[in-house]
This record gives structure tokens, sequence and C-alpha cells, in this order.
């Protein structure tokens, strides 16, 4: 298992190492081992497209914060709908959420291209986040309401014969013995959005609103020489949020996968 994981694990470090290498040298020694390093791809990286790094970094951290709120805020509530609520057509619709899981993306995306551009959303965020608000994630909703079905029926009862409205049990309730799910939820949300390419790509026109990953693209060049060192820098610098959050996330992902909501 150690030498499987070295070989899945190389590509991640040539990365690393490469980006602390001239352009000159990374494709002409792919070893991790080297000593002509330098620090001037992170800095011509930082400052080389037609605006800083961190003005790409800050809109990606905007439509990631929202897509997690939406998905939190339009997902709970969904799925307490599901597991605790009886009205007419609950199974049915259940049913076509779930089917919605399977249906690939690009059988939406004219209609949805559409509707945003009617809308006057193209070349703004709003394409990218006001989504997660309608609850269009059927995983994290599915995810949700397992959890709450596992959650003992009594709790409900009780707080019910007290007096509680449905409200008060999904907030007093529901939100504070799902917090793994939601933790998991959120965690998710955040790297499918941190690295989405093609949604920014479609909906993104201006520079100054690029996300991260579409930023990456410009050091890439058809037409003339391309930059792989400040690439490389500045994915290493892309990265960086992604394995902080997963790195104090993972017991959180675990628990989420791995618990009934019992404490």
């Amino acid at each position: 298992m150690i030498a499987v994981s070295l070989v899945m694990v190389y590509p991640l470090l040539w990365l690393v190492v490469s980006s602390f290498k001239p352009n000159a040298a990374i494709f002409r020694d792919l070893s991790l081992f080297t000593t002509d390093l330098t620090l001037e791809n992170y800095v011509h990286g930082w400052e080389d497209l037609q605006r800083p790094f961190g003005v790409f970094i800050a809109n990606s951290t905007i439509i990631a914060l929202g897509a997690i709120i939406g998905n939190l805020v339009s997902c709970s509530l969904a799925a307490y709908a599901f597991a605790r609520l009886r009205f007419a057509g609950r199974n049915l619709l259940f049913a076509i959420m779930l089917i919605t899981i399977m249906l690939p993306f690009q059988v939406v995306l004219v209609p949805q291209f559409t509707i945003f551009r009617e809308l006057g959303w193209v070349n703004t965020f709003l394409p990218l986040i006001v989504p997660k608000f309608l609850a269009t994630d059927a995983f994290f909703i599915f995810l949700m309401v397992q959890f709450l079905r596992a959650l003992p029926k009594e709790i409900y009862e009780a707080a019910r014969i007290d007096g509680a409205s449905q409200w008060r049990m999904y907030w007093l309730i529901s939100l504070p013995l799902m917090v793994p799910a939601l933790a998991t939820t959120a965690i998710f949300t955040f790297i499918w959005t941190w690295g989405d390419f093609f949604g920014p790509l479609l909906y993104l026109r201006k520079p100054e609103i690029f996300t991260v990953s579409v930023a990456l693209k410009g050091f890439i060049d058809a037409q003339s020489s391309s930059d792989f060192g400040s690439m490389f820098a500045m994915s290493v610098v892309s990265l960086l949020p992604l394995f902080l959050v997963f790195l104090f996330g993972q017991r959180y992902l675990l628990r989420g996968f791995a618990t009934t909501g019992m404490k």
C-alpha cells in the first residue's frame, strides 16, 4: 500500500518541485531531487496575469462561500421536509429528486445558460451561487435525509407534545444533530466549487471576475510559449485551501458517512 501510495502521490510531489524550477529545467529533469531551485515562478505567477492572482483567489472564495451557505440552507430544509413532514406526493418527488443525481450536467446545460442569459446574469457570480439556494444538489439532500431518518422519532414526538412547531424542531433539534452531515456537505461543496472549471468558464467572461481554475488557463498560450513554471506555482497556491480544508475536515467527513446522527 505504501508503494502504491507513493506512485499515486508522485505527480503531486513533481508539481510542487517543478514549481521551484526554471522553465527550461522543468521537463528536462523529471526527478524529485534537484538543486536548481528558484522562487521566481511564484513571484511572476502572482503578477503576470492581467490581475494579481489574489483577485482570482478572492473570486473563488466568494463563489465557494456562497455555494456552501446555499447548500447548507436549502438542502437541509428540503431534507427535513422529505424526512419528517407528511404531504401528498412526497415519495414521488423524492424519487424525482434522486433521478436528477443520474442526470448528466450536459442535458440541462443549454436551458440553464439560456435562462441565465435572459436574466442578465452572464458575467456575474449569480449563475454559480443562486442555484445552490434552490436545493439543486440532490446528493446532499439524500445524505441529510438518510441522516434524519436515523434519528429516533421519540425526540420529535416529545417536542410536538411540548408545543414545538416544525420550524422550531428543524432549528433546535435537527440542525444540532445534523452537524456531521452539514460539515460533510460544506466540505464537499467547497472542494467541488473551488475546483470547478467548466461553470466559471461558461458564465464568466471578464478577467477581473475569473476564478482560480479559469485564471490558471491564462498561463497556457497555444500561439506562443507557455509559462509552465508560473502555472505550476499558482497551481500549488490554489491547492493549499483544498489541502487545509480536507486536513481539518477529515474527521467530519468520516463522521458524516459513518454515524447515524445520535450523540
